[in-house]
């Protein structure tokens, strides 16, 4: 893994022109946000060696360098999901890759259904905490003790001060947000009613096929982390509908303003 890891990182800083502080993954529908970004490089993620490539409508595929208000960043313009057929370790790789790179903090995003009754489509979720529903973990295996320790703290796993920060931001900007508990599904398929309720039953606000992967693996290389859930569809019982990925991906596109007026603002405080 580590050598994997370090051949990256040689092929892309030979094609950068700064050093990331930043890193941000981009979920469904939610790529345009890289227009508020003063780009300085983007590489296909096809080229970069080890890194799997997108296979998913509304991921793009590319692994973007530059600045947003005063930080170098680094975006993952789509990520990859264990439903492509992926192993967990693949999908969690371009985050070690990152971390190599010099990013001290990850901000993640995706599109999911809201649970929460209170919930409503376009609402934006701050991800307080997770429960992993995919029945894997990207740790499985031997670990390397150069990149993480073995059994790595949970007991807070997303950074409460940038998401009091992130909750202020929305506040101040009048739009609609929340704190509360996500869970990672593997999918594809979308949610039955049944499985709804379950998830409700168990304390879950908003479910979704992704985050919770990376987010364990920037802790077990101890990143901070913070997480957007963006609400694209509802799971709340009397409101359960028909859903496409198109309409996911129309659903999250119409919130990505609010989401990038919220990173912009906390990338200048």
């Amino acid at each position: 893994m580590l050598k994997r890891i370090k051949e990256s990182c040689r092929f892309i800083q030979k094609k950068i022109s700064l050093k990331p502080e930043i890193g941000i993954v981009l979920g469904t529908g939610l790529a345009d946000l890289v227009k508020e970004i003063e780009i300085l490089n983007s590489i296909p993620y096809s080229i970069i060696p080890h890194f799997p490539v997108s296979t998913v409508e509304g991921h793009s595929g590319n692994l973007i360098f530059g600045r947003m208000k005063s930080k170098n960043v680094v975006v993952m313009q789509g990520r990859f999901h264990h439903y492509e057929g992926y192993s967990m370790k693949d999908i969690t790789f371009p985050i070690r890759v990152m971390k190599y790179l010099g990013i001290q903090l990850l901000i993640l995003s995706n599109a999911s259904g809201g649970i929460n009754p209170e919930y409503k489509v376009e609402d934006i979720m701050i991800v307080d905490d997770h429960i992993n529903l995919m029945w894997d973990n990207p740790l499985i295996g031997k670990n390397e003790k150069k990149i993480g320790q073995q059994f790595p703290d949970m007991s807070a796993p997303y950074d409460k001060e940038l998401s009091a920060k992130a909750m202020g931001i929305a506040k101040k900007n009048n739009i609609r947000c929340h704190v509360g508990v996500y869970a990672g599904v593997k999918g594809p398929n979308f949610e039955t009613p049944a499985e709804y309720r379950y998830l409700r039953i168990i304390g879950v606000d908003a479910v979704g096929m992704s985050t919770v992967p990376e987010v364990i693996t920037a802790r077990h290389m101890h990143l901070p982390c913070l997480a957007f859930s963006v609400i694209s569809d509802l799971g709340v019982e009397g409101k359960i509908k028909k859903i496409t990925h198109k309409e996911i991906i129309k659903e999250a596109q119409k919130t990505e303003p609010k989401l990038a007026l919220i990173i912009k603002e906390l990338l200048s405080s």
